[in-house]
């Protein structure tokens, strides 16, 4: 069995990757379980790590536009202006692959999903390699992703054999993914970049709808990100009887009468940003507690609202 080391070295996460091994990374939006891109061993190593299907492609990071055109036959003027716009950022761009690229990391397609991250050790470890990492997020397949290095040890140290710890991911939820098809600009994932923002910079886009088992991007399943335990999803969440048993995952404010200890709130500001930066966490601690199910309730389904709500409605259909 392997025992993963958790650190911030990153000579030894550099080693580790080059010779085919995989290294979970600290992104801003969440951690990720990362191999080279372009070898295909590292990247059957994720799927098998993740018990991840292999119709679901992965998301391939690099630090720069240069590198990325390395990996992309084709780089259209509205992605461009995105990628102006947003990168270093939660943004993935789904755009024709170049031949360098194995069909494993994108489960067949023609298109590779690209993004350049903000995150600062993980943009210094991409400096040192000559090969983009391909990291989908560091957790069991269809559990609640990881924000911080212990949940990813908690998941998978026994099957990896580092960790890069890059404290908490300020974001908290996955990448926005952004394709191009026949002059339409398609939102393939809700995610850590706001639709609203998207549509500033380059006009209207269209939102693709969940698949179950023929995605044409990363992170598109219906089912995904679920906790442990029983998992529901209403519009406005009322205590029930024997609420002891049960957790709450609320938007700005604690239920009455029910124990607190039992209640997460993501934001008592009712902030947006702040309620995607709780949201996997806030999970996970309700599925640790002695309960029996957690219910949450949606929240206002704007800005990063949408991403939040996209990510509840897939746990609650697992």
């Amino acid at each position: 069995m392997i025992l993963a080391v958790t650190g911030n070295d990153l000579d030894r996460a550099k080693e580790t990757l080059v010779k085919g091994e995989l290294v979970a990374i600290p992104t801003e939006t969440v951690y990720g379980l990362a191999g080279n891109a372009l070898d295909e061993k590292a990247v059957l190593s994720i799927f098998e790590v993740k018990n991840r299907p292999a119709f679901d492609p992965l998301i391939i990071h690099t630090d720069s536009v240069e590198k990325v055109m390395q990996y992309v036959s084709d780089f259209p003027e509205k992605a461009r202006r995105l990628a102006e716009n947003f990168w270093p950022g939660p943004l993935t761009l789904l755009l024709p692959k170049k031949t360098v690229i194995p069909d494993l990391v994108t489960s067949g397609l023609d298109s590779v999903a690209v993004r350049i991250p903000n995150h600062p050790i993980l943009l210094d470890l991409l400096g040192r390699l000559d090969f983009p990492l391909a990291a989908p997020s560091a957790n069991p397949f269809g559990y609640i992703s990881p924000t911080n290095a212990m949940h990813v040890n908690a998941q998978l140290g026994d099957k990896i054999p580092y960790i890069l710890d890059g404290g908490e991911s300020s974001v908290g939820i996955e990448s926005t993914i952004v394709g191009f098809e026949n002059n339409e600009t398609i939102i393939y994932r809700l995610g850590g970049l706001a639709v609203d923002d998207i549509e500033q910079v380059i006009g209207k886009v269209t939102l693709m709808p969940n698949s179950s088992s023929d995605p044409k991007a990363p992170g598109m399943l219906k089912s995904h990100y679920a906790p442990r335990k029983a998992f529901f999803l209403r519009n406005k969440v009322i205590s029930e009887n024997g609420n002891e048993q049960t957790g709450y995952l609320l938007f700005d404010k604690y239920l009455e009468g029910v124990n607190i200890e039992n209640q997460r709130v993501l934001s008592f500001n009712a902030n947006m940003q702040e309620a995607a930066h709780n949201l996997f966490a806030y999970l996970r601690e309700l599925d640790t507690l002695p309960v029996e199910k957690i219910i949450a309730e949606r929240v206002p389904a704007y800005s990063l609202g949408l991403a939040i709500n996209d990510r509840l409605q897939r746990a609650a259909a697992h």
